[in-house]
């Protein structure tokens, strides 16, 4: 084993991983502060319970010995690696072939993803329906469609549609997901006629500039080695990711008459997914181009929600989804011969990146929806009106992002009461009492 090569990939290891507290700042800082640290919880979770499932059942399904009729390889034997069994570390391999090393390197992908699809359903969600549809999608949905793409699937050998760090795998397959979360929980309580401006666009810039680091071992850890394609990887992401910021800024100013903060962190995050499936195939030049198409589409796509109303609280559907397909199409026709074999940008290739991102797109939609409905109806997944009113971080966790004396303490220790009497008078059907507790919450 070349050890350069696998102290890369460990570093890449941390930096993925690393993404996860970045995206709990920028999602935290896009919130109400009565919810901040719900969100935060929610990453945490992921950071938890993805960890385990991957140990479990998550990794094998993924990247098990591929199973299905035929060629059509559906999804990795179970059998192959649950609960880790047969992954000897020990092993000699090349980084690229380590079993090793793909597991503790993916398992940080399985974290984030289902993490990103938080932004959706952010200040409305029970902590039990989260922990729930967590924990479902990241069995049914995530390392079923790695494996498609990654592990010897269909998508990535039979229809060949190319995805270098994980465009369709993690950013379309969570955004679709976001999408019908946001459906079926609804919009927030006053969306979208009430503002609900964002609480901390300091924390949010803050997890900006954590993702943005953290995704150099994102996009350039995947070409499994310190090598030339890494360096490419390195340098696209960062191109891609400085001309989008100057996109979505110039746009903004135009349409809107100012440039803002949270248009430029947006606008950087929207170049970083855009880039992801193509960063280890095109070159600088393309690196500009799909940078200034996220920059310009991910802004305008955003502004779709009000249209459609479907209130996507922290525009995963406009950045991640529509940012990952606009990235994999872009990337049949940006790739480069010399860093894909050979075989360079076309049509037919335009072709294969759009198949493989529509068999994704339906696969998320049908069972990220089943997976929501069989919460709901199980542990439930809004919480109830009076909790949403008080916030999340005090009625599901008993928490306050924000305490900063004694005397504050007493005032959230006084809200949890009120939070506990508006149960009570639901639980009584006394409509009356129950409202003006809302009401005194509210105020």
């Amino acid at each position: 084993m070349d050890t350069g090569d696998l102290a890369w990939m460990l570093v890449s290891s941390a930096l993925v991983l690393f993404m996860s507290p970045g995206l709990a700042m920028f999602y935290g800082g896009l919130v109400r502060q009565k919810n901040v640290l719900s969100i935060i919880m929610h990453v945490f979770m992921c950071m938890g319970l993805v960890t385990l499932i991957w140990v479990v059942v998550g990794y094998t399904i993924a990247f098990g010995d591929p199973i299905g009729p035929g060629d059509w390889k559906l999804f990795g034997n179970p059998s192959t690696y649950y609960f880790a069994r047969g992954l000897d570390v020990l092993t000699p391999a090349s980084v690229a072939e380590h079993v090793g090393v793909s597991f503790i390197y993916q398992m940080m992908f399985a974290i984030i993803t289902p993490a990103l699809i938080i932004g959706a359903f952010a200040e409305r969600i029970k902590f039990s329906g989260f922990m729930l549809f967590t924990a479902l999608w990241s069995i049914f949905v995530y390392p079923v469609v790695a494996h498609w793409v990654w592990g010897g699937g269909f998508i990535g050998e039979q229809i060949g549609a190319l995805d270098f760090a994980g465009g369709t795998v993690v950013h379309i397959n969570a955004g679709i997901a976001a999408l019908v979360m946001a459906i079926v929980l609804g919009p927030r309580k006053g969306w979208p006629q009430r503002g609900m401006p964002p609480h901390s666009i300091v924390l949010t810039a803050l997890g900006a500039g954590i993702l943005w680091f953290g995704w150099f071992g994102f996009n350039a850890g995947s070409a499994l080695g310190a090598n030339g394609v890494a360096l490419n990887a390195f340098i696209t992401t960062q191109v891609a990711t400085g001309v989008a910021v100057l996109a979505w800024t110039f746009t903004e100013w135009v349409r809107d008459g100012r440039p803002t903060t949270l248009g430029a962190a947006t606008g950087a995050v929207a170049g970083l997914v855009a880039i992801t499936p193509a960063a280890g195939f095109v070159g600088i030049r393309g690196a500009v181009i799909i940078g200034l198409g996220a920059g310009v589409v991910c802004y305008l796509a955003i502004q779709l929600k009000t249209r459609f109303k479907y209130d996507d609280s922290l525009d995963v559907v406009g950045v991640h989804f529509v940012g990952g397909l606009l990235g994999a199409l872009l990337t049949g026709l940006l790739v480069l011969p010399v860093l894909n074999d050979g075989v360079g940008g076309s049509l037919e290739q335009l072709g294969r990146q759009a198949a493989g991102a529509g068999i994704v797109i339906v696969y998320s939609l049908i069972v990220s929806f089943v997976i929501a409905k069989i919460a709901d109806w199980t542990v439930g997944l809004r919480v109830e009106e009076d909790d949403e009113v008080v916030g999340l971080d005090l009625s599901q966790h008993s928490e306050s992002g924000y305490i900063f004396d004694e005397a504050e303490a007493g005032q959230v220790t006084g809200l949890a009461g009120i939070v506990a009497e508006a149960a009570t008078a639901s639980g009584r059907g006394d409509a009356g009492e129950s409202g003006g507790v809302t009401r005194s919450v509210d105020e």
